[in-house]
């Protein structure tokens, strides 16, 4: 992958996520993570080699099927990307509302993630109001509303302290266990190191080697 004309931010990566596995997407500021994200949610297309999701192949689907292949990817920002003039309520549902599902559907599904995520009581705040954890568990159940089989999260953990960001983790992992298949990118080595996920390294734009978080303490 590069931009414009500019050298190749990624290049020779290749890896295979099994369905519902969960995998950290480690590496140095710089390394092409966001960037590898941005290519398996399909913001960017490869300017060379083969990307498939969901058993098709990135570069051979149409326009007009990519919306369909996108609303199997959840996507948590690392800067939330929260609709401040929109309640949590309201942020979380959009994406339910531009599928075209019901009120009432919308209603129950809603409330219920919220509560789940622990914020039961935040229904009617709007995003300023809320701390940064609040904020990211509202982006969480945003991306997780429509039930993705893929949720790619950047940084997730970045804007808050060490509480927060386990909680935030245990939350994945709970997501995870539902069947969703996880990629976090993150720095947090101390954090990953916690967990038995294994994990993909980056450096320098190549995907350099592979290993279970917990077991390399």
């Amino acid at each position: 992958m590069r931009y414009g004309t500019g050298p190749e931010v990624l290049r020779d990566i290749s890896f295979e996520l099994e369905a519902g596995s969960f995998h950290f997407l480690m590496g140095a500021s710089g390394a092409g993570k966001s960037s590898l994200l941005r290519l398996m949610y399909l913001a960017r297309r490869p300017s060379r080699g083969v990307i498939n999701l969901f058993d098709r192949d990135v570069s051979k689907v149409s326009r007009q099927d990519l919306p369909a292949l996108r609303r199997k990817i959840g996507v948590v920002f690392q800067d939330f990307r929260l609709l401040d003039h929109l309640s949590a309520f309201d942020n979380v549902a959009l994406p339910l509302r531009v599928n075209g599902a019901s009120e009432s559907v919308i209603k129950k599904h809603v409330t219920e993630l919220l509560s789940w995520v622990g914020l039961a009581d935040h229904l009617d705040a709007i995003p300023t109001t809320l701390s940064g954890g609040q904020a990211q568990r509202v982006a969480i159940a945003r991306a997780v509303i429509s039930r993705p089989s893929l949720l790619l999260a950047d940084e997730p953990t970045g804007n808050v302290d060490d509480a927060i960001a386990m909680r935030l983790l245990y939350l994945f992992e709970e997501l995870n266990r539902m069947g969703t298949c996880i990629v976090i990118a993150t720095h947090n080595e101390t954090l990953v190191n916690q967990f038995d996920h294994p994990c993909l390294f980056l450096e320098q734009g190549r995907l350099s080697y592979t290993q279970t978080g917990r077991s390399a303490a």
